[in-house]
C-alpha cells in the first residue's frame, strides 16, 4: 500500500549438508549458483562474484553473461542438493518486490550452504519444500503442488517457430513460408513483430503492409495447418483516436501516478500508458479484446506474444516503471513489480480461451515471468547475442526455467543481436532441437537468417536437425503430457520437466549421473566446464552433449552412469545399435550438422519415421518404437495419445497412456491410464519396432495381438548384424497397445 514508511523483510535460511544450490532464474550465472558474500572463483570465464543475486524484472539491453543481475523474470525458488546423499530440499520465497539473495558456505562443524534473503517490502511468505531421498524430483513436485501444474501446450507449439523483427509485409511472410516448403524444412508457426501493427497500436494491422491478414492465415493453414503469432505489448499508445486507449482511459484500466492520473511512460509506441493487470477489471478488459470485433481478423489460428512486460519503460528508472506508481487497491509498484508480467499473461491466456473457445488450449509467449507463469504461457530467455558463449548459456538459462516449472521454454536460435555465421547457426540448431521451445528470432538490423541463406551445407544441417525434432515429437508430447497431467495419484511414472540437469535422478542407470562434474560448486574449479553446463537430458532417456564451441571437428563425451550403464549413439551412421559403456569417454567426428544425442539403455522412445512439413501433417502417422536394451535385456517407456488441441486431456482424462516393457526377448504394450481419446480422433498405430542392443535373431520374430484369432504369428524383420539390433516391420496396422512382440 502507499505509505511513507519503508519496510523491508528478510530471513536467513541454512541448508546443512548441501553441496550446491540451484534455481532463482533468470540470470546468466552457472546452474550451480556461486558464493556471493566472499570472493569465489566459479569458472574460467566468471569473475569473482561479490554482490547478491538480484530478483527484479528488467529489460536488459545486450545482457552480459556470468552476472548476478536479474533479467526479464524472477522465480524465487531455490533447490539445495547434497551430492553425498542425493537428497534435495527447496524453498519458495513468495514476494513480488525487489529481492536480493546472498549465498555463503556454512561455517562451523557442519558443512552446507547459508542464504540471506531480503525483499524491499511485503511480508515473509516462505514455503519449505522438504523433498525426499528421490532428490530434486520431489522438490519439483512439491513446488507444482503450490503453484499448479504446467499447462499442456497445443501440439503445434512443440514444432519449429520462425520469427523476425520484422517480416516486412504479406508478400515477405508468404515468401518465408514458401522457402520452408521449397527446401523441405518443417515448421509450424510464423511470427510477426511490432511492425505489423498500425503505428504500434496493438490489436491492429498495418493494412498497407498486411491488407488481408485472414488470407495470410488461411494460406499458412493450407500448408500443413500452420499458425500465426502476433505481438501485443502492455504499453498502449496514448492516441485519442485509438479505441483501445480511449476505452482503457474511460474504464480506469491504467496504472496510476501518485496523484491519481494515468501513468505516462515511453516505449515502442511513443507516449504510452500501461494496463494495470493487478486489477480484476483491467484483466477482464484486456481479455475481452481477443475477438474479431476488437481485434480485426482474430481467429482460430492466431496466437499471441507479449513482450516488454517487465514492464519496460524506456524513460523510467532502470528502464522500468517507477516504484511509486500506483496499482489497484493502492499498492505501489514496488510491492508488485515482479508479478506484473505473470498477471499480463493470465489475462492474455484468458482472452485467448475466450476468443478461441473454452475447450481450446491457448498458446502465448511471455518475456517476463514469476512463480506460476507455467500455468499461462511459454517463456524465452530474451534478447541474446549471436555468439558461441551465448549459445552455451542457453543450457544453464533454459535449465533454470525448467527447474522453475516453465516447461515450454527456450532461447532465440542464432541469437537476437548481431549476425551468426554458418558454423554458429548449424551448431545452434543442433542444440536447440533438443530444447523444449524452438524459435528463431532476430533484431531488425541483423542480416536475414532463414536457413537456406547460409549455403547448401548449412541448409542440409538444419534440415537434419529439424527432421529429428519432428521425428521425436511423439516423445516430446509424451513428456509434456506427463508433466502437465502427472503427479501424485496419477498413472504417470515420471512427471518431471521435459529438459533436465544431468544430476536429475534417473531409474535407468540407478540414479544421477556419475563423474567428477555432477553439479557441485566444487566442480566449477577453473578447469573444464561442469557437465551440467554443457549437457542435459530430454526426459530420462536422451542425453544431449552438443558442440558449444567454435572450430570443433571431433567431440568427446564421458557418458553418464557406471560401466554397467549402456548408451546408444542415436546418430551413428554405422553402428546405431552398438552399446557404449557408461563412465567412458566416447569420441566421434563432429562436423557441423552432426547431431549428438545418446539414448539410455533401458528406454523405449516413441518416434515418427515419416518426414512431414508440420505437426498437423503428421498427427495421424503411426509410431516407430526405438527400444534400447540395457545389459539385462530390459527396457521401458511410455507414450501418450491425446488430441493435441483441446483441454479434454486435462479436464476429462481424454488421453491414453500406453506403457511399453521389454525383457526376456519380448516387448509388451499395455494401456496404463486415461479414459481414451473419445470420438473424432483417429487412433495411431505402430508401424515399426527397432530393438537396439539385441543379440542376433536366429529363429525369427512373432507377434500376438489382443482380439486377433490365431494366436502368435510371424512378422517380417531385418537383422542389423554388426550394427547391433533388429528392425521389425508391422505395416501400420498394429494398434499402439494390446500386443506382445517376441524375438529369438
Amino acid at each position: 500500500m502507499v505509505s511513507s514508511v519503508m519496510e523491508a523483510v528478510a530471513a536467513d535460511i541454512s541448508f546443512p549438508g548441501a553441496t550446491s544450490l540451484h534455481g532463482l532464474p533468470g540470470r546468466t550465472l552457472p546452474l550451480s549458483l556461486p558464493i556471493t558474500v566472499t570472493p569465489a572463483l566459479v569458472g574460467p570465464a566468471v569473475a569473482a562474484v561479490t554482490e547478491p543475486l538480484r530478483l527484479y524484472n528488467l529489460d536488459v539491453f545486450e545482457y552480459e553473461l556470468d552476472k548476478p543481475l536479474g533479467l526479464y523474470g524472477a522465480i524465487p525458488l531455490l533447490y539445495a542438493r547434497s551430492a553425498a546423499t542425493g537428497r534435495s530440499v527447496g524453498v519458495l520465497w513468495l514476494n513480488a518486490a525487489e529481492t536480493f539473495v546472498d549465498i555463503a558456505d556454512a561455517g562451523g562443524a557442519v558443512a552446507g550452504k547459508d542464504t540471506h534473503w531480503v525483499s524491499e517490502s511485503g511480508t515473509v511468505e516462505l514455503f519449505l519444500l522438504p523433498g525426499s531421498d528421490r532428490g530434486p524430483a520431489d522438490v519439483y513436485e512439491q513446488y507444482l503442488g503450490l503453484t499448479g501444474r504446467p499447462a499442456l501446450p497445443p501440439a503445434f507449439a512443440l514444432g519449429k517457430h520462425q520469427c523476425r523483427w520484422n517480416y516486412r509485409d504479406d508478400a515477405d511472410a508468404r515468401s518465408v513460408n514458401a522457402g520452408f516448403e521449397r527446401h523441405g524444412l518443417p515448421y509450424d508457426v510464423l511470427w510477426l513483430d511490432i511492425e505489423h501493427t498500425d503505428g504500434k497500436r496493438y490489436f491492429t494491422w498495418d493494412t498497407d503492409k498486411f491488407p488481408d491478414p485472414s488470407g495470410l492465415m488461411d494460406h499458412l493453414a493450407a500448408h500443413g495447418g500452420r499458425q500465426l503469432v502476433t505481438i501485443i505489448d502492455p504499453h498502449i499508445k496514448r492516441d485519442d483516436g485509438f479505441s483501445l486507449h480511449t476505452d482503457a482511459t474511460a474504464g480506469g484500466h491504467y496504472v496510476k501516478n501518485a496523484d491519481g492520473g494515468d501513468f505516462d511512460g515511453w516505449c515502442w509506441a511513443g507516449a504510452s500508458s500501461y494496463i494495470d493487470y493487478l486489477a480484476p477489471a483491467a484483466r477482464e478488459f484486456w481479455a475481452s479484446r481477443f475477438c474479431p470485433a476488437k481485434y480485426p481478423h482474430f481467429g482460430p489460428t492466431l496466437h499471441t506474444w507479449v513482450d516488454m512486460n517487465e514492464p519496460s519503460v524506456f524513460n523510467g528508472p532502470e528502464g522500468t516503471m517507477p516504484k511509486h506508481a500506483v496499482h489497484a487497491g493502492g499498492w505501489e509498484h514496488r510491492d508488485v513489480h515482479n508479478v506484473y508480467g505473470i498477471q499480463s499473461m493470465a489475462a492474455t491466456a484468458d482472452g485467448l480461451v475466450r476468443g478461441h473457445g473454452p475447450t481450446e488450449r491457448p498458446f502465448a509467449l511471455s518475456r517476463s515471468y514469476f512463480a506460476g507463469s507455467h500455468r499461462h504461457s511459454a517463456v524465452w530467455t530474451g534478447d541474446n547475442t549471436a555468439s558461441f558463449p551465448h549459445l552455451a548459456s542457453t543450457v544453464r538459462m533454459v535449465l533454470g526455467l525448467q527447474l522453475g516449472g516453465v516447461s515450454l521454454s527456450g532461447a532465440d536460435v542464432g541469437g537476437f543481436f548481431h549476425n551468426p555465421d554458418a558454423e554458429l547457426m548449424g551448431r545452434w540448431y543442433a542444440a536447440a532441437v533438443y530444447q523444449p521451445f524452438l524459435r528463431n528470432h532476430a533484431h531488425m538490423d541483423t542480416a536475414r537468417r532463414e536457413p537456406w541463406l547460409f549455403g547448401d551445407a548449412t541448409t542440409d544441417a538444419v534440415r537434419r536437425a529439424l527432421r529429428e525434432r519432428y521425428a521425436l515429437l511423439p516423445y516430446w508430447r509424451t513428456l509434456f503430457a506427463a508433466n502437465a497431467l502427472g503427479g501424485g495419484g496419477t498413472p504417470f511414472a515420471d512427471a518431471g520437466p521435459p529438459m533436465r540437469p544431468v544430476w536429475w535422478p534417473r531409474a535407468v542407470d540407478g540414479g544421477p549421473t556419475a563423474g567428477a562434474a555432477a553439479g557441485s560448486n566444487a566442480s566449477l574449479d577453473g578447469g573444464a566446464p561442469a557437465e551440467e553446463e554443457v549437457a542435459w537430458f530430454v526426459g530420462r532417456c536422451l542425453y544431449v552433449p552438443p558442440v558449444l564451441e567454435a572450430g570443433v571437428t571431433a567431440a568427446t563425451t564421458v557418458l553418464p552412469g557406471p560401466p554397467s550403464a549402456r548408451w546408444f549413439d542415436t546418430h551413428s551412421p554405422a553402428t546405431p545399435g552398438a552399446p557404449i559403456a557408461g563412465g567412458t569417454a566416447h569420441t566421434v567426428d563432429a562436423p557441423v550438422g552432426r547431431l549428438l544425442a545418446y539414448a539410455a539403455g533401458g528406454c523405449v522412445v516413441p518416434r515418427s519415421a515419416r518426414a512431414r512439413r508440420s505437426t498437423a501433417a503428421g498427427a495421424a502417422d503411426p509410431l516407430t518404437l526405438a527400444v534400447y536394451l540395457d545389459a539385462a535385456g530390459g527396457a521401458a517407456g511410455e507414450w501418450v495419445a491425446e488430441d493435441g488441441k483441446t483441454t479434454a486431456a486435462a479436464t476429462a482424462g481424454a488421453y491414453t497412456l500406453v506403457r511399453y516393457a521389454a525383457g526376456g526377448g519380448a516387448l509388451t504394450a499395455t494401456v496404463a491410464g486415461g479414459q481414451g481419446l473419445g470420438g473424432g480422433v483417429d487412433p495411431v498405430g505402430v508401424e515399426r519396432v527397432v530393438v537396439y542392443g539385441a543379440p542376433r535373431v536366429a529363429e525369427g520374430v512373432w507377434m500376438t495381438v489382443e482380439g486377433e484369432g490365431g494366436g502368435e504369428r510371424p512378422v517380417p524383420h531385418t537383422d542389423l548384424g554388426d550394427a547391433g539390433g533388429v528392425v521389425v516391420k508391422l505395416g501400420g496396422g498394429v494398434p499402439a497397445a494390446g500386443w506382445k512382440l517376441r524375438w529369438a
